[in-house]
C-alpha cells in the first residue's frame, strides 16, 4: 500500500469530500484521513437533539459546480435539516462519487511537519503509520474542537455526562430524569426544548443570553423544492455574489432613516419569515451603526418578553448586554416556550455562578442541583483550535500556534508564510462561519485546486505565501473588523470563549462575493501573492 501521495486532505466533511473530488479532476493521487467512523465532519459528531443547519436546507448542499446529478436527484425534506438527514446526504454523495476509496477513517492526525529537504509534508496518525505528500490540506471543519471548561470538581460526577459536540451515536434517553445543561449557545438552544420534552426536571445554566431567532421550521412542499431546483443556476450564482452566501435580496437602508412603525412592519415581516431574514433583509447597517442596531435588539428583546411568561425569567433571557449579531444568533424552535414549561428553570451563573460539578450535580453558592445527567453545551475551541491539536510544523520546524501566538496570519484565510504547500479550506481570515459555509467551501476548494493546478502547468511544486502579502490581508481584515460592532462583545467570533485566546475576529467580515471577487483578481495575476518555485530534489 502506497504511503506517498500528490496531495494528503485532512476532513470528510464538505470541505474533504469537495476537496477530494477537485483534486481528482486534477487527476492526482490523494489520501483523506478523517477521525470519524464515517464521512460527515461536524455532522459526523453533532448528533445532539435538536441538531439541525441554520442555512436552508435547499442552499446548504454542495451546487451544480460539484454534480447536476446529485443536485437533480437529492431532495430535501425539511426547511432546515435535522443532523440525521445532513449526515444521510454526505453519505449519499459519498456513496454516487464513490470518495470513500481514498478516505481512510477512524484516523487521526497527529503530527503533519514539512520536509524542506524534499519540500514534502510527512504526516503521521495515531496508529502510528507515517504518509507523505507534496501538498497538505486541512479540511478540518471551524467548529471541530470541542471545549469543556474546567469546572472544579468535574469527574467527580457519578451521573451520565455529554458534550454537544461529541454527543454518543447511540440515541440518549432523558425519560424521568433529573438533567443540567450548561450553556445557551446554538447547541444548547437547540438541545434544550428537545430535553426538555423528557425530562422530569431540566435546570439550565446561562452564562449568556443571545438573540436567538425563530427558524420556522416546516417541511419542505415538492413543488417549492421543484421550483428551486429549475432556478438552482441563477440562485447559486446570487448567493456567489452574495454577502453570506444565501441568494436573499439584501437591503441597503439604515433603520435609522425609517419611522419607528416602518421599522416594525419591516422586522415584523422578517421575522415572520424565520431564519436569518431579519438580519439580511431588513437593514444593512446593523453591524456598524449601534443606533441602527439598538432598534433591531429591541424588536427581538420584546419578542422574548412576549414569549416567556414569568417575566423574570424573560429578563434574564433577553441580552442587553451586546448588540444584535455581533454573537451568532442561534436559530431557535420552541427554545424560548420551553421555559414557560413547568419542569424547566433557568439559572443565571451571573447572579449565581457554578462553584463545583459535585458527585451528584452542579452547586451554585445557593443550592446543589442534583442532576441524574448533565449535558456540556460549551462550545469549541473554534478556528484554530483543531488546526493547532494536528502538530503543524513549517520550515524550519516552526509551529503553527507560535507563527499564530499573537494571532491568526493567513493570506486570504487560505494560506499561511513559513507553511508552503499547505492550504486551509474556512482557514481564520476567510469568510467560513460569517457565510453559508457550502458555499464558501466550494470557492475555498476551486481556488486551492485552480492554484496547484497551475502550478502543475508551469512545473511549480512550491507555493509559499509571501510575507508581505500575508501583511496586507492582515490589515485588510482587521480594517474590516475595526469598522464593525464584533470585537466589542465576548463571543466565540472573537476568541473570548478560550482563556488565554489572542483577541481577533477570526473570520473574514467582507462578504463571501467580494471576497470571491478578490481570490479571482489573484489568480488572474498569476497568483499574485504567492511565490511560486520547483525545489524538486533528486
Amino acid at each position: 500500500m502506497s504511503t506517498d501521495f500528490d496531495a494528503i486532505v485532512v476532513g470528510a466533511g464538505f470541505g474533504g469530500l469537495y476537496t477530494l473530488q477537485n483534486l481528482r479532476r486534477l487527476d492526482m493521487s490523494v489520501k483523506v484521513f478523517e477521525r470519524g467512523g464515517g464521512v460527515g465532519g461536524t455532522w459526523y459528531w453533532n448528533r445532539y437533539p435538536g441538531a439541525r443547519c441554520d442555512s436552508e436546507s435547499v442552499y446548504y448542499m454542495f451546487s451544480d459546480r460539484f454534480s447536476p446529478q446529485i443536485l437533480d436527484e437529492w431532495s430535501w425534506t425539511e426547511r432546515f435539516a435535522g443532523q440525521p438527514e445532513i449526515l444521510e446526504y454526505l453519505n449519499f454523495v459519498a456513496d454516487k462519487m464513490d470518495l470513500r476509496r481514498d478516505i481512510q477513517f477512524d484516523t487521526a492526525v497527529t503530527a503533519a511537519v514539512y520536509d524542506e529537504a524534499n519540500n514534502r509534508w510527512e504526516v503521521t496518525t495515531d496508529d502510528g503509520a507515517r504518509t507523505t505528500a507534496r501538498y497538505l490540506i486541512t479540511a478540518v471543519g471551524c467548529i471541530s474542537t470541542t471545549n469543556l471548561p474546567a469546572f472544579p470538581g468535574l469527574e467527580s460526577f457519578t451521573g451520565e455526562s455529554y458534550h454537544t459536540g461529541a454527543w454518543p451515536h447511540e440515541p440518549v434517553d432523558f425519560t424521568g430524569k433529573r438533567v443540567a445543561v450548561i450553556g445557551t449557545g446554538a447547541t444548547g438552544v437547540q438541545a434544550i426544548p428537545e430535553i426538555a420534552k423528557q425530562a422530569a426536571q431540566l435546570f439550565v445554566f446561562q452564562r449568556t443570553p443571545n438573540y436567538d431567532i425563530p427558524a420556522r421550521n416546516q417541511p419542505l412542499d415538492p413543488e417549492y423544492t421543484t421550483k428551486v431546483k429549475q432556478n438552482y443556476p441563477e440562485l447559486w450564482e446570487k448567493a456567489r455574489a452574495s454577502g453570506f452566501g444565501l441568494p436573499y435580496q439584501v437591503s441597503e437602508g439604515s433603520a435609522l432613516d425609517a419611522t419607528p412603525e416602518e421599522r416594525q412592519r419591516v422586522f415584523q415581516a422578517a421575522y415572520d419569515k424565520g431564519g436569518f431574514y431579519i438580519g439580511l433583509e431588513t437593514y444593512s447597517d446593523f453591524m456598524v451603526n449601534k443606533e441602527s442596531n439598538d432598534t433591531i435588539s429591541e424588536f427581538i428583546r420584546t419578542k422574548i418578553r412576549e414569549t416567556v411568561h414569568d417575566p423574570a425569567t424573560a429578563e434574564l433571557l433577553a441580552p442587553t448586554d451586546h448588540p444584535f449579531f455581533t454573537k451568532r444568533p442561534p436559530l431557535e424552535t420552541g427554545y424560548y416556550e420551553a421555559f414557560n414549561r413547568d419542569n424547566v428553570a433557568l439559572i443565571d451563573i451571573h447572579g449565581e455562578p457554578i462553584e463545583s460539578i459535585t458527585a451528584n450535580g452542579v452547586r451554585t453558592p445557593v443550592r446543589e442541583y442534583e442532576v441524574d445527567a448533565i449535558v456540556f453545551a460549551t462550545g469549541f475551541d473554534t478556528m484554530t483550535g483543531t488546526l493547532f491539536k494536528m502538530g503543524i510544523r513549517g520550515r524550519a520546524g516552526q509551529p503553527l500556534e507560535r507563527k499564530w501566538a499573537d494571532g491568526p496570519r493567513t493570506y486570504l484565510g487560505l494560506a499561511t508564510h513559513g507553511f508552503p504547500n499547505m492550504f486551509m479550506i474556512t482557514g481564520p481570515q476567510s469568510p467560513s462561519v460569517l457565510s453559508n459555509m457550502p458555499v464558501t467551501i466550494e470557492q475555498n476548494a476551486e481556488f486551492i485546486a485552480g492554484l496547484i493546478g497551475h502550478m502543475r502547468e508551469t512545473d511549480a511544486d512550491y507555493g509559499e505565501a509571501n510575507e508581505d502579502a500575508e501583511g496586507r490581508w492582515v490589515e485588510h481584515h482587521n480594517e474590516l473588523a475595526d469598522a464593525t460592532l464584533l470585537l466589542g462583545t465576548n463571543s466565540w467570533w472573537v476568541g473570548a470563549n478560550i482563556p488565554g485566546k489572542p483577541r481577533t475576529l477570526y473570520p473574514y467580515v467582507g462578504g463571501v462575493g467580494p471576497f470571491r471577487d478578490i481570490c479571482a483578481d489573484v489568480a488572474s495575476k498569476g497568483y499574485e501573492g504567492f511565490t511560486l518555485a520547483s525545489r524538486t530534489r533528486a
